[in-house]
């Protein structure tokens, strides 16, 4: 079957992937592999994400007490805080969370190994593997403060 795979041309797409936070492209066999818990604690993870051009104006809403911009906020924490499988992510954004590069380098390898169907221990929605209080915490962080530095209010 291989010889006439190989006669035919049929050759199995390689394996790619992109930062799910940058979207730039990942080479095999780098990267790092956080779950959702890791991604949603970091305070400098949503002070990107809440002044990034498709949500600022959110922000400066939520800034300017308008209840709009908060619910909105609340959708973009939802979003991110609910996703069940691991992130995979570049080596220009890793230093924005406060994890074991190591650790996360080798499941990042162990992800490309699989073609991403590994899935370090603690995987799934943040709200169901943080104690609540640092969930609550987390969320509080992404809703009401992120992004306060960088909006100028007039």
């Amino acid at each position: 079957m291989a010889l006439l795979d190989t006669l035919f041309g049929k050759k199995k797409k390689e394996f790619r992937a992109s930062c799910q936070i940058t979207k730039e492209p990942i080479e095999k066999g780098y990267g790092y592999l956080l779950t959702t818990a890791q991604i949603v604690t970091s305070k400098r993870y949503w002070d990107m994400i809440m002044t990034e051009p498709e949500t600022m104006s959110y922000t400066l809403s939520h800034f300017k007490n308008q209840t709009s911009g908060t619910q909105m906020r609340s959708m973009i924490f939802e979003k991110y805080a609910t996703v069940a499988k691991p992130w995979i992510i570049s080596d220009s954004i890793i230093n924005y969370f406060e994890v074991d590069k190591t650790e996360a380098r080798e499941n990042a390898k162990k992800w490309w190994e699989t073609e991403g169907t590994y899935s370090p221990s603690n995987i799934g929605p943040a709200s169901q593997i943080l104690e609540e209080p640092l969930y609550k915490r987390s969320k509080e962080y992404a809703i009401l403060e992120a992004g306060r530095d960088k909006v100028r209010l007039s």
